[in-house]
């Protein structure tokens, strides 16, 4: 045996080659694979609609204001969020062509705010009024207030015959953390503006209930959501608002069978004898099966080939949609991609006009201050006309305020023009709950401003003078942009919330009406005969989305893993607390998150 050693680099080196050309020849082999599934699905991209085609629109789980995919590495499949855009456009390319005859619309476990849902609700209506049909099916255990609203503009609704339909009005209940936080031995100690007694989002954190100026603002907004409501059933369902009032106060509905008793519905059907129905109103032939395309692929479609076109011919107006709670960077709404969308809108010569779409409860201050300046800028050269979704209020009523025209939806939450800070103390509670104390060595006396140490009256008073000239500011923003005094102002703000009928009233709003109401008025601002619509941020196609699309509609199937999930009562607190955590700097934000379940 040669006692010859064996150096480092005579295996290191061929061992690192080795596994690179392994990595480099996987890497080729992982391309062309994935190569020959784009190319082969490449082509077949468009989209072929057969005659006598039913769309079958599916509104199961979250509507956003611009649709989003996110692909899950556990299942391998891509979970889509669709958007109120997509929607809208696939409706009205729906309207055109000839070969859908009807859309079957199929409703389980949805979940959006009430001016989305008449948003869609009225886009049901016009497709309708074009000559074609649509069928409702509530195919849920439960039927929600909301399902049924978007449900009723059907020209026919059934529901599953074992279904719950609860129809007894509108109510809020709040969660309020005072007593929570005193076992802690945590303190909130909040600062609102001079007067912003309707600024309740922080009452939960120092009251155990509702203070009788939010009591107020929240049974003034309920009651005009359901009026809305009422009216816009009554005239689809033929049953006056009077009789509807009856019904929900005396729970007189209960489930499927009832709701047909009092004219709700129309019958209680499984869902095979819906597919029959909608089989004879196409004029689907006996032994035929019924031609149902998904709603969902075919707007989705739609939308990107009208979006490639309009940004390939001079588009002449942009539609900047913005979604969530207001802040510098990171998720939902941020000022630093707001503004670049805004800028880059300025620096489009083709583009004329802008529509600015916003659905927020507002947030940063001083990131609602960001977006106020860009609008204002781009109003200056090309008008800003916005549309206003579920919510644009405090910092979303902020960043609308500097248009030239503000359109809400009736049942759209906006105003809450207030300010407010929250600093919790939790020196007690480390103290108390785990003995740590704190020792502080300092030049000056506000050097240390902690949250382990209780604020003193000079510095109490030094946020508030802070806070109130924020306020001063807001004000003084909406009284340039609405054209009205400070003093104008200053009635209808104090951080109370106003629906978008009342807060037409009040001049805060101006024109009643959806996205489309906005474009169109912003078209005939600019004199713009042909509208050229390009959505910001574009609209871009995801190769990835495209594969795993295929293969789930080539296998019908796809992989589930169960999980561990949070109650979902706890997740809905856990969700609230995580928005407390994101206070950062003055807040201008709604007073309540408003949902419908």
């Amino acid at each position: 045996m040669s006692d010859r050693k064996v150096t480092f680099g005579r295996i290191f080196w061929p061992s690192l080659w080795a596994a690179l050309i392994v990595s480099v020849l996987g890497l080729i082999i992982w391309l062309v694979v994935i190569g020959s599934f784009i190319s082969g699905f490449d082509q077949d991209t468009s989209l072929k609609v057969k005659n006598n085609t039913v769309l079958h629109m599916t509104l199961n789980g979250q509507i956003a204001e611009r649709s989003s995919s996110e692909f899950d590495p556990a299942s391998f499949t891509m979970t889509t969020t669709p958007g109120v855009s997509d929607i809208l456009h696939g409706l009205e390319a729906a309207k055109d062509d000839s070969k859908i005859k009807g859309v079957f619309l199929e409703i389980e476990n949805l979940s959006c705010g009430f001016a989305t849902a008449k948003e869609i609700r009225d886009a049901l209506d016009a497709f309708e009024e074009s000559g074609k049909f649509v069928v409702a099916y509530n195919s849920g255990e439960y039927v929600s207030p909301m399902e049924y609203y978007i449900a009723s503009a059907a020209e026919e609704n059934y529901g599953f015959p074992t279904s719950t339909v609860h129809f007894l009005g509108l109510g809020a209940e709040l969660a309020f953390f005072k007593n929570a936080l005193d076992k802690l031995d945590i303190e909130m100690q909040v600062i609102r503006g001079s007067n912003n007694d309707f600024k309740s989002a922080v009452e939960p954190f120092f009251r155990e209930n509702m203070s009788d100026s939010s009591r107020l603002q929240i049974e003034r907004y309920l009651n005009g959501l359901w009026t809305e409501y009422k009216n816009d059933v009554s005239s689809a369902r033929g049953v006056s608002a009077n009789e509807l009032d009856r019904i929900a106060e005396n729970a007189l509905v209960q489930d499927v069978n009832t709701a047909v008793e009092y004219k709700l519905m129309d019958a209680s059907k499984y869902r095979d004898e819906v597919i029959d129905i909608l089989a004879e109103k196409a004029g689907t032939k006996e032994g035929d099966d019924l031609e149902l395309l998904s709603f969902s692929k075919f707007s989705k479609k739609r939308f990107y080939q009208d979006q490639t076109l309009v940004k390939a011919d001079d588009p002449n107006i942009a539609v900047i949609l913005a979604e969530g709670g207001i802040s510098k960077n990171g998720d939902g709404l941020t000022s630093d991609e707001i503004c670049e969308l805004f800028r880059d809108v300025r620096a489009n010569e083709s583009i004329k006009t802008v529509v600015f779409r916003i659905n927020s409860p507002g947030g940063s201050a001083l990131a609602s201050d960001e977006i106020w300046r860009e609008v204002k800028l781009t109003n200056e050269t090309k008008k800003v006309i916005v549309s206003m979704g579920n919510v644009a209020a405090s910092g979303g009523y902020y960043i609308a305020s500097p248009a030239e025209t503000i359109f809400a939806e009736p049942t759209t939450i906006t105003g809450s023009i207030g300010v407010f800070g929250v600093i919790p103390y939790t020196g007690a509670m480390l103290e108390n709950k785990l003995g740590i104390t704190f020792d502080r060595a300092q030049t000056n006396q506000h050097a240390i401003m902690t949250t382990n140490r209780k604020l003193t009256e000079d510095e109490m008073a030094l946020i508030q003078k802070n806070v109130d000239e924020i306020y001063d500011q807001f004000k003084t923003r909406v009284a340039e942009g609405r054209g009205m005094t400070k003093e104008q102002v200053d009635v209808v703000a104090r951080g109370r919330v106003w629906t978008g009928v009342d807060a037409k009233s009040v001049g805060l709003v101006d024109e009643l009406g959806g996205l489309r109401d906005a474009i169109n008025h912003a078209a005939d601002k600019a004199g713009i005969k042909e509208q050229k619509v390009l959505y910001y941020p574009n609209v871009e196609k995801d190769p990835i989305e495209e594969i795993l699309e295929q293969i789930a509609e080539q296998n019908n199937a796809s992989i589930e893993l169960s999980q561990t999930k949070i109650p979902g009562e706890l997740l809905k607190y856990y969700e609230k607390l995580k928005v407390v955590e994101s206070y950062y700097g003055i807040q201008m934000r709604l007073p309540y998150e408003i949902t419908f379940e």
